[in-house]
């Protein structure tokens, strides 16, 4: 058993939680997601997964990892509708979490108080390498959090970081290996294509 399945062992006895999987593009964080959701769905609890409206790259509405798994999920604009349609769920997943605005660790927070298992995937830092989005204040209030990497496509060693391939400013630019590589911090620093 993983230290973060047995955190949530012991925290499931007395309420919710936050666990928070983050990493750079093609590192499997989306299919860790789907690897717990899996297994909270085979313990026979009730199990929702969303993921941000706008996250059409493999499907409208499922969440489909990079190795083409995929799970039903409900597209949502915003955090807030999480609140609505979370019902009496046990565990709640979402995936894409830096696509969400800035109420998400609150919604997550709510949750968990209410004795919700939620289970958040997203990217850590942005194609400049800062930290993305609501995901620093998530990791910051998680029980757990698990950083998962990629292979760096220049000298293969751990990569940590989405270096992005096409010339665009955009803070958000949906893409996948035709746009985005991930890269260690030596080569990303080298900005060399």
């Amino acid at each position: 058993m993983q230290l973060s399945e047995e955190v949530f062992k012991r925290k499931n006895e007395s309420g919710g939680g936050i666990e928070v999987i983050c990493g750079s593009m093609f590192s499997g964080k989306t299919e860790e997601l789907i690897r717990r959701i899996n297994r909270a769905r085979f313990a026979k609890l009730s199990v929702q997964l969303f993921k941000p409206r706008l996250d059409v790259r493999y499907d409208e509405s499922d969440v489909v990892s990079h190795d083409s798994r995929s799970v039903a999920s409900t597209p949502v604009d915003k955090s807030s509708a999480i609140l609505l349609l979370a019902g009496h769920t046990q565990v709640i997943g979402i995936d894409e979490a830096q696509f969400f605005d800035n109420k998400l660790p609150e919604v997550c927070t709510i949750l968990a108080n209410k004795g919700v298992r939620v289970i958040v995937a997203g990217l850590d830092m942005d194609f400049k390498g800062r930290p993305f989005g609501p995901m620093p204040a998530l990791m910051a209030i998680a029980e757990s959090v698990t950083k998962v990497h990629a292979v760096c496509v220049r000298c293969g060693n751990p990569a940590l970081y989405s270096y992005r391939l096409v010339p665009s400013k955009e803070k958000v630019l949906l893409g996948e290996k035709e746009s985005y590589e991930p890269r260690c911090r030596v080569c990303f620093n080298s900005k060399t294509i």
